[in-house]
């Protein structure tokens, strides 16, 4: 739906017409809920074709084996994990009870919250709209869904489909622009996911506050990757290259910049820059490698790098795009040395294929660097030297680690996945989405013969002896 046949009063018209369906299911049935999520995955097996074309349209450039992988196959595998637990998740969950109100019992019940907002950014834009929306659907909420402007193509794509599969009263795909966007948020939903930068993030949280919508902020950061002194190169730099360059290094949990002690910075640089070379043969201009999502964002990086080159960083990769064609924004990857903190890549989530190296002199220093900045959504750490590991796990606070690796993390369904201070709060992901999209309702059960009788007036010494009773335990 966009803005010229909706119109923001129909937005407004939309939420009313959900919250009104909310209202007369309140507590939709387990097998409601599987047929939405079945429906949901019948969609994304249909239109698979089409949401890659439109994604790949979008970018410019995009290989279909990264939507497939990151996108398709992802949603399609949280489908079938919140299908499998569903039932389970629903069970109302048995809690103790305090022994001075026995023989009372205590459960929780989950509910719907009711109508749920996402609004979600264009650089995996199938899987971080329907991700959220797979666990809102299972804890039996109404969703909207607010896809990129940044992405039209998908977005037009996305909103057919699910129109096709889904009354507008289950689930709506908004489409529009800023002022949609603004006009989204503001509505007073009873749960908003948004996933984005942290400076619009902050606006989403102030605007989501005035009506005191509870929100999960997915937000992304400088995520830094430490390479220890223990780690084998001919390990950590294929990886690391493989997750800097994926999507072009357009994603939340991309390693953003290397912390290396002093001495190995140029092995490391060389290692990763050879790695890159054997998966992207022809650099740029490799299939294999996805274009920067607009003309904007590919001059923004060009910018990081020449600030960087003016304040005194050494470039080593050329960091250009594809000379082919001046629509093509595929672009190399530069790895910098010699980088400072008044570098604006240094202030900045690069969200591109550079990559700064930070000198460090051992791994307390490497600890304090993340620590003195704002807390990342991920943390990398390569090596083999267990205290260490240990060490920098304990010391170092991040939304999500991977050890040896990078990105996998998000992967892990039965795991939360979520940031930390200026990288957002709240998390989802499996039944813990199912649980973030749930209202936990506590009911106490009362019996007909209860300790909470000598609780009662007039107060005397029977009343202070369970005073007594109760401080000790």
């Amino acid at each position: 739906m966009n803005d010229e046949t909706v119109g923001l009063p129909r937005l407004r018209a939309l939420f009313d017409e959900q919250r009104a369906a909310f209202a007369r299911e309140m507590m939709p049935a387990a097998a409601v809920r599987d047929d939405r999520l079945f429906r949901l995955g019948h969609m994304l097996r249909e239109r698979e074709r089409e949401l890659i074309a439109a994604i790949e349209a979008d970018f410019g450039h995009r290989p279909r084996q990264q939507t497939q992988m990151a996108e398709i196959v992802m949603i399609r595998g949280s489908v079938r994990y919140a299908r499998r637990h569903l039932r389970r998740w629903m069970k109302p969950a048995r809690v103790r009870t305090a022994i001075h109100f026995w023989p009372g019992r205590t459960r929780i019940i989950r509910q719907p919250r009711g109508v749920v907002g996402i609004v979600s950014p264009w650089n995996y834009p199938l899987s971080l709209s329907l991700g959220p929306a797979v666990d809102a659907i299972a804890a039996g909420n109404r969703v909207m869904i607010k896809p990129s402007e940044l992405t039209p193509r998908f977005s037009s794509c996305l909103a057919e489909a699910i129109g096709a599969k889904f009354d507008s009263r289950e689930i709506a795909v908004i489409e529009g622009g800023p002022d949609t966007a603004k006009a989204f948020v503001e509505l007073p939903f009873d749960y908003l996911l948004f996933t984005g930068s942290t400076a619009i993030g902050r606006e989403v949280a102030k605007a989501a506050a005035g009506n005191l919508v509870p929100v999960t902020l997915e937000l992304g950061g400088k995520s830094p990757a430490i390479i220890d002194a223990s780690a084998d190169l001919s390990i950590a730099a294929p990886r690391i290259a493989t997750a800097k360059l994926f999507n072009a290094g357009q994603t939340c949990i991309a390693p953003d910049y290397l912390l290396v002690e002093r001495g190995r910075e140029e092995d490391v640089a060389n290692a990763i820059l050879s790695a890159a070379a054997a998966q992207y043969p022809a650099g740029a201009a490799s299939p294999a490698m996805t274009g920067i999502i607009n003309g904007r964002h590919y001059e923004r990086l060009q910018a990081l790098l020449e600030d960087a080159a003016a304040k005194g960083a050494r470039s080593l990769g050329s960091g250009t795009r594809n000379a082919s064609s001046s629509q093509d924004r595929r672009m190399n990857l530069t790895v910098l040395l010699g980088v400072t903190d008044d570098m604006r890549v240094m202030q900045e989530e690069i969200f591109g294929p550079i990559l700064p190296i930070v000198s460090v002199a051992d791994a307390r220093e490497a600890i304090a660097y993340v620590n003195a900045h704002p807390r990342p959504l991920a943390l990398y750490w390569f090596g083999e030297d267990a205290a260490i590991r240990d060490m920098v796990l304990r010391e170092t606070i991040s939304g999500g680690v991977t050890i040896n690796d990078c990105m996998w993390h998000f992967g892990q369904e039965a795991a939360p996945f979520g940031g930390v201070g200026a990288s957002g709060y709240g998390a989802y992901h499996g039944e813990h989405g199912f649980r973030a999209f749930s209202h936990e309702k506590t009911v106490f059960h009362q019996s007909r013969w209860t300790l909470t009788r000598l609780f009662r007036p007039p107060y005397g010494a029977r009343f202070d002896r369970m005073m007594r009773v109760m401080r000790r335990r």
